[in-house]
C-alpha cells in the first residue's frame, strides 16, 4: 500500500468528524432562542405577580383626587418667550350697548326700572309728561286730516274732470295739492314716532331699544328732562367683551386669535383677540379687545381684570401646560394624563418655559387632560410603588 493510500485511510475518517462538528455547532447557533422583549420580560414577570403590566398607570377614583388637591387641566396653544401681563376691564361689545334718550322735553312722571332689571327691547322705562309731544301729536293728526280731505277732493274732481265739467288743469292742481298733504301727514308721523309715539294727553313712554339689563338711570320723578338727555343705560351681559390697554410695541406683536388668559376669582377663564388698534386710546397707546370663550362667565360690564396674552398662539402654536404638571421620572419628562381610573405618566418632549407655562413639543394631544396642581404627589405615589415592587 501506497504513502498516499495511507494517508487517505486517516483522512477520510478526519473530514467526517470535521464536517459532523460543524454541522452540530450551525444547529445549535440556529436553534437559539431568540431574546426576550424588555416589555415581554416585563409583561411576563407581571404574570408570575413581580412587577405590574402598566408600571407608570397609578389608579386614583375621583374622591382620592379630590382630597389630594390635584388639579386637572386642559392643555392650552401658546407659549414661548412671547406671554405679557395686561391690565384691562369688562366691557358691552358694540351693538350690545344702548342708551334710551327723551325724544322730547318734558318731566319725568314715573321711572319704571331699576338699576339691574331685566328688559326686553321696546319695554317702557320711564313716562313723560310733555307739552312739546302733545303738539307733535295734535299736528300729525291735523296733517293726516288735510292729507285726507285733499285725497276726496282729488278723487272728486279727477270725476268730475272725465265728465268734462272740470278743466284737465284744475284737476292736476288738486292732484299735486293731494301729494303735498300726504308728504306733510308723513313727515308730521314720522316727527311723532321719534318723540316716543305720544298720547293725546302728551304722555311718552320711553322705551328700551335692546334686550338686556338696565344699568344707570338718569331719570328722576319730577325733574325736567332736555331733548336727547339720557334716561337710562341698557347693555346685554351675555355680549360682553375684554378690553385691555398696552403698549404700541406689544399690540404690534398681537393678532387676531392670540389666546388670553383671564384670571378671575372663580377660576381662569380663556379668551380670544378679536382686534387690535394700536393707536386708540390717548397719549398713542393701544388697545387690545378680546372675547371670552365663556361670556356669561364674565363679571359685570366696567370690572376691572387682569390676563396674560398669549401671543402668536395659534392652531400652529405649540402645545403648554401649567409648569407644575412637568415632573421628571426616572429620568423621563412626563406629564400624567387623566385616564378613566386614574393617572398614566406620559413622557413627553418639553421646550421652552415663560412665566408658568411650559411649551409641550411632543407627546402629547390637545383634548388630553393632565394633572397640573399638586401633580408631584403622583410622581411620589408612582415613586413609591416602584420601591414596593422592588422588593
Amino acid at each position: 500500500m501506497s504513502a498516499a493510500h495511507r494517508g487517505g485511510g486517516w483522512l477520510v475518517p478526519a473530514l467526517v468528524v470535521a464536517v459532523f462538528a460543524a454541522g452540530f455547532g450551525l444547529a445549535r447557533w440556529t436553534a437559539a432562542p431568540a431574546p426576550v422583549p424588555a416589555q415581554d420580560a416585563r409583561d411576563g414577570r407581571a404574570e408570575d405577580g413581580h412587577e405590574d403590566a402598566a408600571p407608570d398607570a397609578l389608579a386614583l377614583d375621583p374622591a382620592r383626587i379630590e382630597a389630594a388637591g390635584i388639579a386637572v387641566v386642559a392643555p392650552a396653544r401658546g407659549g414661548g418667550g412671547q406671554e405679557a401681563e395686561l391690565a384691562g376691564w369688562v366691557e358691552a361689545a358694540i351693538g350690545a350697548r344702548a342708551v334710551a334718550t327723551a325724544g322730547v322735553g318734558g318731566t319725568v312722571e314715573r321711572v319704571l326700572v331699576a338699576p339691574g332689571a331685566v328688559v326686553r327691547a321696546g319695554d317702557a322705562l320711564a313716562l313723560l309728561a310733555s307739552g312739546e309731544a302733545a303738539g307733535l301729536r295734535a299736528a300729525a293728526e291735523a296733517a293726516a286730516a288735510e292729507a285726507e280731505a285733499a285725497r276726496l277732493a282729488h278723487r272728486r274732481d279727477a270725476a268730475l274732470g272725465a265728465q268734462g265739467i272740470v278743466a284737465r288743469q284744475e284737476v292736476e292742481a288738486v292732484r299735486a295739492r293731494s301729494l303735498a298733504a300726504d308728504a306733510a301727514a308723513r313727515a308730521a308721523a314720522a316727527a311723532l314716532r321719534a318723540a316716543g309715539a305720544p298720547d293725546a294727553g302728551g304722555r311718552v313712554r320711553v322705551r328700551s331699544p335692546i334686550d338686556g339689563v338696565v344699568g344707570a338711570v338718569g331719570a328722576v320723578p319730577g325733574r325736567f328732562v332736555a331733548p336727547g338727555e339720557a334716561l337710562a343705560e341698557v347693555s346685554d351681559p351675555g355680549r360682553s367683551e375684554l378690553v385691555f390697554a398696552a403698549a404700541p410695541a406689544l399690540a404690534q406683536r398681537v393678532r387676531a386669535g392670540d389666546r388670553v388668559r383671564i384670571e378671575l376669582p372663580a377660576g381662569t377663564l380663556e379668551a380670544t383677540v378679536t382686534g387690535v388698534a394700536a393707536a386708540a386710546r390717548a397719549g398713542g397707546g393701544a388697545e387690545i379687545r378680546a372675547r371670552a370663550d365663556d361670556p356669561g362667565a364674565l363679571p359685570a360690564a366696567g370690572t376691572p381684570v387682569r390676563g396674560r396674552l398669549v401671543a402668536g398662539a395659534g392652531d400652529g402654536a405649540a402645545l403648554t401646560v401649567p409648569a407644575e404638571a412637568v415632573q421628571t421620572v426616572g429620568g423621563r419628562t412626563v406629564v400624567f394624563v387623566r385616564t378613566g381610573d386614574g393617572f398614566r405618566a406620559a413622557p413627553v418632549l418639553a421646550g421652552r418655559r415663560a412665566g408658568d407655562r411650559v411649551e409641550i413639543l411632543g407627546g402629547l394631544d390637545d383634548d388630553a387632560r393632565v394633572a397640573g396642581a399638586n401633580a408631584f404627589l403622583l410622581k411620589a405615589e408612582l415613586a413609591k410603588g416602584d420601591a414596593d415592587h422592588g422588593h
